[in-house]
């Protein structure tokens, strides 16, 4: 039995967020995409070794790719391979759910922005958004919104201490 929540516990975790995308977008759906990497990328990811911030996905000949991710490569990748750490991925995601992307993208206007990477199992994936950009007062509006939750929360601490 202790095993099985050892296999739990270290099933999923959490490789790279990008709060940037949340800050800049309006994301409308999420859509869970495998990626196709090299070995010493995933020993790079192991050691947490990832730049997302500029990361976006794009469409090319019906297929969907991840670039300007920055994953760099250990010091102790194998010499015989050539480490390109911007190089272009693809992500793996099934024809129904690529054709519904590309017909947001292209028709409606849509940008791809990657949102997560994870485990889940011994895969990594990416949860890429299908986002719309927000503007300076959408901005505005979402910061003073955080920061009214972040006083209310504080409010309601110090109310319940008191009680």
């Amino acid at each position: 039995m202790a095993k099985a929540k050892d296999k739990d516990k270290h099933a999923g975790g959490t490789i790279a967020l990008n709060k940037r995308a949340r800050h800049e977008y309006h994301i409308d759906q999420r859509y869970e995409a495998g990626i196709a990497l090299q070995g010493w990328e995933l020993k790079a990811l192991r050691a947490g070794r990832i730049n997302f911030g500029d990361g976006y996905a794009v469409v090319l000949k019906g297929e969907i790719f991840l670039v300007g991710t920055s994953i760099p490569p250990l010091i102790s990748a194998s010499t015989h391979v050539i480490a390109e750490d911007r190089r272009t991925r693809k992500l793996l995601l099934h024809k129904q759910e690529i054709d519904q992307l590309i017909g947001a993208v292209e028709r409606k206007g849509y940008t791809l922005v990657p949102i997560a990477m994870y485990w889940k199992g011994n895969k990594v994936k990416v949860e890429i958004g299908l986002a719309r950009g927000k503007q300076a007062h959408d901005k505005r509006d979402a910061e003073k919104e955080r920061d009214w939750q972040r006083e209310k929360q504080r409010t309601m601490r110090a109310h319940n201490r008191e009680a």
